[in-house]
């Protein structure tokens, strides 16, 4: 492999920038840019030590004066020799520094390419890997802890015992198969059946997870709708912190879809603010409605917000009734508390309809019923097992291979438990280990490691 280099902390100006270099000779490349006060040469600096010393250009002048640690592999985060500077965060200076090593012979990283030496080299499988992302990216706490664990091999860790117990299943198989004439004690079908269910309970287990690895991941969209002048932006305004959407007492003063992401109830909320839903008295508030039951249709979550100071509208119950309809979850907000001192009215909810999970009534002003709203979201998305952090499924990459797995271990068992030939057990067992391999990166094709590495940034 060639050298690699790239800036790894962006290109916005920042106190410290890092540049990072790898690749087998790397240490020598760096000798033509970095020098210590003793002029010790790069390969000779104590490992994983921070020295400091100037950087120079091609020309011998000084770039900036900082910090570089090296690191010999295999002990290093790539698996080869590996290095990064440590200057200040001068996107002029980061460049400078950038191209004097592209001078000395590197080449510019691709997108995520240290971390895909790293699994190329065995620091990482593909799961942890995929956690690398997930951390860089995380928006909530929750999200990081998992990421973090994931990065630890906590997923791995889970699948190895279904991988070891195939891997045991397949070869016995051919032992037999193969060498009918060692003295090889043949399979035992309830051994082989205990194991396979074993498997099937441990996928079945992660593909449970799925859900909840996504919600923290990625979030729930949530539409806020409401007729006109109902509390809808208010609502927004107070999740999120700060005034981002415009409010009035004119009604249907938001003509459009308003988005933002905010924490409510320890969960990721994309909020999606919409314009009152009512019959539309010009074109542009018509196309607004028309967005607004578009974001009903692609939300995981209903906040359908009424009026708490109004008598309820035709208008409202037919919004209500809309939300009923959906297979999705609702929250039936009553807002503007603070302007009423009238209880909040229970509604006749049919069996045929699909009541609201939560009723929280609530004052955008004053504050005053959010910490219930923030409750009824936590309620309707709970955390979960906290043992569990680690090994929540939270790419669709994953669940696919999982959910094969598993198909194929229980076609598997079906096989022996309908009495067929050892080799229609083995065909199924063997497609199992393969995508547990693909799960991991043991068997994945090229195809699938080059997607996962384009979603990473260069440097990392």
């Amino acid at each position: 492999m060639d050298v690699i280099a790239a800036i790894a902390t962006g290109a916005a100006a920042t106190a410290i920038g890092v540049v990072r270099v790898s690749g087998p000779g790397c240490f020598a490349l760096c000798d033509r840019v970095f020098r210590t006060e003793k002029a010790a040469p790069f390969d000779q600096l104590e490992p994983r030590k921070m020295v400091f010393g100037q950087m120079l250009d091609a020309q011998g002048r000084e770039i900036d004066r900082g910090l570089a640690v090296r690191f010999p592999g295999p002990h290093s985060y790539t698996g080869e020799d590996s290095a990064e500077f440590h200057c200040h965060g001068s996107p002029v200076v980061l460049r400078e520094l950038l191209n004097a090593l592209f001078t000395a012979g590197a080449r510019q990283a691709g997108r995520g390419e240290f971390t895909k030496r790293a699994f190329l080299n065995g620091r990482l499988d593909l799961t942890q890997a995929e956690a690398v992302v997930d951390l860089i990216d995380a928006e909530t706490a929750a999200c990081a802890r998992n990421a973090i664990a994931q990065l630890d091999g906590a997923l791995r860790r889970h699948l190895e015992p279904i991988q070891e117990s195939l891997l045991e299943i397949t070869s016995r198989f051919y032992a037999v198969v193969d060498y009918p004439d060692e003295d090889i004690q043949d399979t035992d079908p309830a051994q082989i059946c205990a194991s396979l269910q074993t498997a099937d309970d441990t996928l079945t287990r992660l593909l449970a997870t799925c859900r909840r690895g996504q919600v923290l991941k990625s979030g729930i969209r949530t539409a806020i709708v409401g007729r006109p002048n109902a509390g809808k932006s208010s609502l927004l305004n107070a999740l999120a912190g700060y005034d981002r959407a415009i409010v009035t007492n004119i009604p249907g003063t938001t003509r459009d879809t308003v988005e933002e992401s905010v924490l409510c109830g320890g969960i990721l909320l994309r909020l999606i603010d919409t314009a009152g839903i009512r019959d539309a008295r010009d074109e542009v508030e018509k196309l607004g409605v028309e967005r607004s039951r578009k974001a009903m249709e692609s939300a995981g979550l209903i906040l359908a917000v009424v009026d708490g100071a109004q008598p309820l509208t035709a208008e409202d119950w037919e919004i209500l009734s809309d939300a009923a309809r959906r297979a999705i979850p609702w929250i039936l907000v009553w807002s503007k508390q603070d302007l009423t001192s009238a209880p909040v009215p229970v509604l006749p909810w049919t069996q045929a309809d699909h009541a609201p999970a939560a009723v929280v009534s609530l004052s955008s002003v004053t504050g005053e019923g959010l910490s219930d709203l923030e409750g009824a979201v936590a309620d309707l998305f709970p955390a979960g097992d906290p043992r569990d952090t680690g090994s929540l499924l939270t790419d669709q990459r994953q669940e696919e291979a999982a959910r094969r797995a598993r198909d194929a271990v229980r076609r598997a068992r079906d096989a022996l438990d309908a009495g067929l030939t050892p080799d229609a057990v083995l065909t199924d067992a063997e497609e199992a280990l393969d995508v547990l391999g693909e799960l991991t990166g043991r068997t994945a094709r090229d195809a699938i490691v080059s997607r996962i590495f384009d979603r990473f940034c260069v440097g990392k």
